[in-house]
């Protein structure tokens, strides 16, 4: 946790930001006299700064100077996966329950959006996971076919929301593939269903296929689950 007198400058520099008074791509005034504006210390601007670089607030340019960012939506929620990533084991199931609460959406306003240049895009993601020469290349296909997906809907908060989540269960999700039978197979029966409620442009079928593809991953991760409560022993895939 940043020192209060740090906290307080950030806080007044997101104020600035939220309220207009810094606008996105716009240049941050130098930093002394942003110390002065703001009652603080040169070295209390100078932490806030660094604490909003990090948080892709704003954007040091060496030697032209402090900018705020495009705050778009895939840039500040980029440390949803972060944070997804380092959340342990137990969590994962978590996961999965939001992404089958935001996949089903997406993949429904994709269908009303989507053109034929993504479906031959997707087209080609389905095939190379149907070439994958081993379960980590067929979940990077899978990842790309579902990050189409989500940019196709339209609503760059929910695409980055559901990047973030689904990442952590990209490792749970290629160790479904090596220990259960015939789960490639389902996965890309399942990918080719989506594929055909958005080349048909149906939104409720869409929905459906992607709210039953990830049901089916969470339904086994449940049962890995309960395994282990039954066998102290085994190991959960992270």
């Amino acid at each position: 946790m940043a020192a209060p007198l740090t906290e307080a400058a950030i806080q007044q520099v997101r104020h600035l930001i939220a309220t207009g008074q810094l606008l996105p791509g716009q240049r941050l005034p130098p930093e002394a006299e942003l110390a002065d504006s703001l009652g603080t210390s040169r070295s209390t601007v100078r932490e806030a700064v660094r604490a909003l670089v990090t948080a892709r607030v704003l954007d040091v340019r060496r030697g032209d100077g402090t900018f705020v960012t495009s705050l778009r939506p895939e840039l500040l929620l980029a440390g949803i996966g972060a944070a997804a990533d380092l959340l342990q084991g137990g969590f994962t199931l978590e996961l999965i329950e939001v992404r089958r609460i935001l996949e089903p959406a997406a993949t429904r306003m994709a269908a009303t959006r989507i053109d034929d240049a993504t479906l031959a895009e997707l087209d080609a993601c389905l095939h190379r996971m149907s070439e994958a020469g081993s379960q980590d290349e067929l979940v990077q296909f899978d990842e790309e076919f579902h990050q189409l997906v989500g940019a196709t809907s339209g609503n760059a908060t929910l695409a980055s929301m559901l990047t973030g989540v689904s990442s952590r269960t990209t490792r749970g999700r290629a160790w479904r593939g090596i220990v259960e039978a015939g789960a490639t197979e389902r996965t890309i029966s399942e990918h080719a269903a989506i594929l055909s409620a958005l080349r048909a442009r149906d939104p409720q079928l869409a929905e459906a296929a992607a709210l039953l593809h990830v049901s089916t991953t969470e339904a086994w991760f449940r049962s890995v689950l309960q395994a282990d409560d039954d066998d102290p022993e085994s190991s959960q895939p992270g």
